[in-house]
């Protein structure tokens, strides 16, 4: 098969009529620094200073999203249960009051969209494997259809956001980009276990 060239207007990241684009200008080294960037991972969230992702994380075989979400699972059966959840918040640093309301907040939104059954459950668990039904909030692939619609999706992904301000913040009050990556693939969390515990370094 011909390999496609794209003519230089069909590349341009520039229109004259158009200022705001010269002034948000695009990086054109995304490929001699990440392989492929657009191409999605499926078991690392990798950038242009981590193409491999985290470095020493273990993926598990398992998606970025639900490596997210297993650092709660405490007994690595694929199942978060709220006490999981708890304990969990608590090893990384949150107090008895908030990682309570969390661990209500987290389960109480997430816990049916990932049952194997349409039957709820009384013990609110979350699997591990269904976790993408849960998917939600600043995804840049969901369509918000109206304001009414919007307003769960909104107040999900603040509290996201919120909470891993609280966490990942740093002396100066600033989220850095690399505690954002490291959330995406749940490997903050470990970081943040190991600092409460004084086994870990400091974060680049």
């Amino acid at each position: 098969m011909a390999t496609v060239e794209a003519s230089s207007e069909a590349m341009a990241t520039v229109a004259d009529k158009a200022p705001l684009t010269a002034q948000r200008k695009v990086p054109d080294d995304l490929e001699t620094k990440l392989p492929k960037p657009y191409m999605p991972r499926a078991l690392t969230a990798p950038n242009t200073e981590n193409a491999n992702g985290t470095w020493g994380h273990k993926h598990n075989d398992m998606s970025v999203l639900q490596q997210h979400a297993a650092f709660f699972d405490l007994d690595k059966d694929g199942i978060i249960y709220p006490l999981e959840t708890y304990r969990g918040l608590r090893a990384i640093g949150f107090n008895v009051i908030s990682s309570f309301i969390f661990m209500i907040i987290i389960h109480a939104a997430l816990s049916y969209l990932t049952l194997p059954t349409w039957l709820p459950s009384p013990w609110f668990p979350i699997y591990i494997q269904n976790i993408h039904r849960a998917k939600h909030g600043g995804s840049s692939q969901q369509i918000w259809k109206s304001c009414s619609a919007n307003m769960p999706v909104k107040a999900a992904s603040k509290f996201e956001w919120g909470v891993l301000y609280l966490l990942a913040r740093d002396e100066q009050g600033f989220l850095s980009k690399e505690a954002v990556r490291r959330c995406f693939d749940g490997s903050l969390f470990e970081y943040c276990a190991k600092v409460r515990k004084g086994t870990a370094g400091k974060m680049a």
